[in-house]
């Protein structure tokens, strides 16, 4: 099976964020003949490094994300996208966290969150995306370039982006796929226990509350969560309940332009999410 082909930056300079490097990933029939005149959806990914290789990748396991699309696409599954992965740096909680929905925070719940000695960099780092990124993928290969064709996905910290990203930018990213969603929105360590102290809650609760303002009504959008049960997964479900409502409320149709699913006793790791990424790439990328 022909496995696509990768082109990688190692390191891109960029006005709005950190140089990092981005990889590439054109699907099989890009350079096929036949398909010369085809142009594709995009799906931007976050922490790049676990993405395709086992040597960049946490304890060696990529999504696979690669493998994953050109199997569904053989199948006639999904309309393949490109890829593009994006390298997280040492910035990483600082530029994947939501800054516009802190506005409000206490003096109590910032300090908590390391929020006053590390401020929240996300607003730059969508910025890099949307301003700088998109249009220079969008000027080197033959992509579809509207909304409707420009996909945003994480897992963890990087599903927070995700929504983050398309609620803020609704015009630029179609779909949101959020894995593993890490509803505290924090990596401080005391925020990430049971019981939740009431800092964790009040920064979890900012963040949903930002959400239900600003998340577009159904129609334009599609929109995929999920989470297992197990380790800091256990923190998730009530959170992810309340999002659910958010969206139903807003009109979206389960299992029509949103998903959520619950797997029973998987964590909160690359093994999980390689799992079941299938699910939101057939979501966003039907033929």
């Amino acid at each position: 099976m022909n496995a696509g082909r990768f082109e990688t930056q190692k390191e891109l300079t960029f006005k709005h964020a950190a140089a990092r490097r981005v990889v590439v990933w054109l699907p099989p029939n890009y350079d096929l003949g036949a398909f010369k005149n085809t142009r594709h959806p995009v799906l931007y990914m976050h922490d790049g490094q676990n993405l395709f290789d086992p040597a960049t990748a946490t304890q060696g396991q990529p999504w696979a994300v690669d493998k994953k699309i050109a199997a569904l696409s053989l199948a006639n599954k999904i309309n393949p996208p490109i890829v593009v992965g994006i390298d997280n740096t040492a910035l990483r909680s600082r530029e994947y966290g939501p800054a516009a929905a802190f506005s409000k925070l206490s003096e109590a719940a910032i300090a908590a969150g390391n929020f006053n000695e590390a401020p929240l960099l996300s607003d730059g780092y969508l910025n890099f995306i949307v301003h700088e990124l998109k249009p220079l993928i969008d000027l080197r290969y033959r992509t579809n370039s509207n909304a409707a064709n420009t996909v945003i996905m994480g897992a963890s910290m990087g599903g927070v982006i995700s929504l983050y990203g398309l609620v803020r930018f609704p015009d630029i990213f179609g779909a949101a796929g959020c894995m593993s969603t890490h509803w505290p929105c924090s990596t401080m360590p005391e925020l990430m226990r049971l019981p939740v102290p009431a800092a964790g809650f009040e920064i979890t609760n900012s963040f949903i509350n930002w959400v239900e303002e600003n998340l577009p009504k159904a129609g334009r959008h599609k929109l995929y969560f999920d989470h297992g049960t197990v380790n800091l997964e256990a923190l998730y479900p009530p959170h992810q309940c309340r999002i659910d409502g958010i969206v139903r409320a807003k009109g979206y149709r389960s299992n029509c332009d949103w998903i959520t699913q619950i797997e029973l006793g998987a964590d909160h790791d690359e093994t999980a999410w390689r799992g079941r990424v299938d699910v939101p790439l057939q979501l966003f990328f039907k033929p």
